[in-house]
């Protein structure tokens, strides 16, 4: 009779409710909302679900994200997932298959898009100084103000190569919630900095671009970033990888590769490893809170920048750039550009401004990239 009213006691002591906090079940409620707002609102499921349920496991079962050898035991499941993302390997092969979907034509065909995918990466200067005004050291701040560019895989990529491990849970989750929330954020933003008659401003057709520019521009890109900021070479190179991939025409097998399975087998291990960092012991603290209203007051800022400086090409253009683009300007590839041109259609549904909107957001995709390298050459990490 001992044996079994022992056994019935371990076997019930063995549940998550004589172990879980209170914090832990704010956690799995915050989960669960992350999980309506992607299942139910159709908020970016393909990162929140994963980012979700990986927040969800962790919370309710700690030890999937125990490290290799404590207490013995060979590591959780989710701890490797997670190294990959602290190796900076998984964002690099996000990168590849963001490059092998992505048609670089709308950039090619107008340069001058550059400059709003430039404009809009003062969101993570602003971030920057932010940070450093709230206590963060330079090398946190530099990790945390990635998040002004709404770039998940370059956040992770960032916290990484700085080592600022203890920060990568709160940075990623910001980053990709705003990345999800782009449909929200953007739009009151850019109604506010335009009038309804720049909304309406119909932009002229693209030109056409070659197909020789465009293999040449990915090799072209990788060269030049490259020379000038080798640190960049991971992401920047990866990008421009799947890029060439899709436009050479000549290996159609790794184009699907990189862009479906590859990539979905990485957004899957990336976002769940990305979720179970946030275990309420790791994640409820002054520094995330810090870290939540950083990314969101950068992102803000980024998007505004864009479309001032989208403003300031009308006026010298004399009326030929709707302000509304330079929104795109952030990483959010496609989302931020589908922003652009929902919102411009609101107010003239035969405007179409989404591939003027695309040149712009691939710029910005680079110029996250770019200021990540930048960050990692200041502080001399490779």
């Amino acid at each position: 009779m001992n044996y079994i009213v022992e056994t019935l006691d371990n076997l019930i002591h063995q549940t998550a409710f004589f172990n879980l906090t209170g914090g832990n079940y704010l956690m799995i409620a915050v989960a669960l909302f992350f999980l309506l707002l992607a299942i139910k609102f159709d908020f970016e499921p393909l990162l929140l679900v994963p980012i979700a349920f990986g927040m969800l496991l962790v919370n309710i079962y700690p030890d999937i994200m125990a490290p290799y050898g404590e207490g013995g035991a060979g590591g959780g499941l989710l701890y490797y997932f997670y190294k990959l993302d602290e190796w900076a390997i998984l964002p690099s092969l996000i990168f590849m298959g963001v490059g092998a979907m992505t048609d670089f034509g709308p950039l090619i065909a107008n340069p001058k898009s550059f400059l709003l995918g430039a404009a809009a990466q003062f969101g993570i200067f602003a971030a920057y100084f932010g940070a450093i005004a709230l206590g963060f050291n330079d090398k946190a701040a530099a990790a945390i103000s990635i998040i002004g560019g709404a770039d998940g895989p370059t956040s992770i990529f960032l916290a990484g190569k700085l080592g600022q491990t203890t920060l990568l849970g709160p940075i990623a989750v910001a980053a990709y919630s705003y990345m999800s929330l782009v449909p929200i954020i953007q739009p009151p933003i850019m109604k506010l900095l335009t009038t309804e008659k720049e909304r309406k401003i119909k932009m002229g057709q693209l030109r056409p671009v070659s197909k020789l520019e465009k293999i040449l521009f990915p090799i072209v890109v990788t060269i030049v970033v490259s020379l000038i900021l080798p640190t960049t070479a991971p992401l920047v190179g990866m990008l421009m990888l799947g890029n060439l991939f899709r436009e050479s025409g000549v290996v159609r097998q790794l184009t699907e590769t990189a862009s479906n399975a590859l990539m979905y087998i990485v957004v899957i291990i990336l976002g769940t490893s990305v979720g179970a960092t946030t275990s309420a012991e790791a994640f409820l603290n002054t520094d995330t809170l810090k870290i939540v209203a950083l990314g969101l007051g950068a992102f803000i800022f980024g998007t505004a920048a864009g479309v001032l400086f989208g403003k300031l090409m009308c006026v010298a253009t004399k009326g030929k750039v709707n302000p509304l683009i330079g929104s795109a300007g952030v990483s959010a590839v496609p989302m931020a550009a589908r922003v652009s041109q929902k919102v411009g259609a609101e107010y003239d549904p035969t405007n179409f401004l989404l591939m003027h909107a695309m040149g712009p957001n691939v710029a910005g995709v680079i110029g996250t990239a770019v200021a990540a390298g930048t960050f990692m050459a200041v502080f001399g990490v490779f």
